[in-house]
């Protein structure tokens, strides 16, 4: 089963193992973070994330991690990708929600089968939606005396 780390500006990163702990509580308690202050020498970011990885001493080969990092090209992104080794370490950008909600749902399957459904979970999840109410959807009369909408 391959480990999940998200590496992403702060606080970032905490945020979306809040969100995973919505989902899967006891999944998410088995998540790593990093998230990157601002400002912080590259240097640093590199040996957090390696301790966190499990790559500051020889670790056992079977290990395998998926990393999930917010932008291509940032500092997070670029840290794991001197880290990541493309076999037992694989890393997507541009996390989301429902990448991460797909990659703990499919956690028992091999690394490969996780980074695919995590990558589509993404995908999936991205979309304009329409900005009106549908049609079908008329505006109930409220009994609020003083007529506001409440919205959660």
């Amino acid at each position: 089963m391959p480990g999940l780390f998200i590496i992403a500006h702060a606080p970032l990163a905490s945020a979306l193992k809040q969100a995973a702990a919505h989902c899967f509580p006891e999944a998410a308690q088995h998540v790593q973070i990093l998230d990157v202050p601002p400002n912080l020498p590259i240097d640093e970011v590199e040996a957090q994330a390696r301790l966190l990885l499990g790559l500051a001493e020889a670790s056992d080969s079977r290990h395998e991690v998926l990393v999930l990092s917010d932008v291509f090209g940032a500092t997070p992104c670029n840290v794991v990708q001197r880290l990541a080794d493309g076999v037992r370490v694989k890393v997507i950008t541009g996390v989301n929600v429902p990448m991460v909600w797909r990659a703990l749902n499919y956690a028992s399957e091999p690394l490969e089968a996780v980074v695919t459904r995590a990558v589509a979970g993404g995908a999936q999840g991205v979309m304009q939606i329409a900005s009106s109410r549908p049609h079908n959807q008329a505006i109930q009369p409220t009994h609020d005396q003083d007529h506001r909408h409440h919205q959660q």
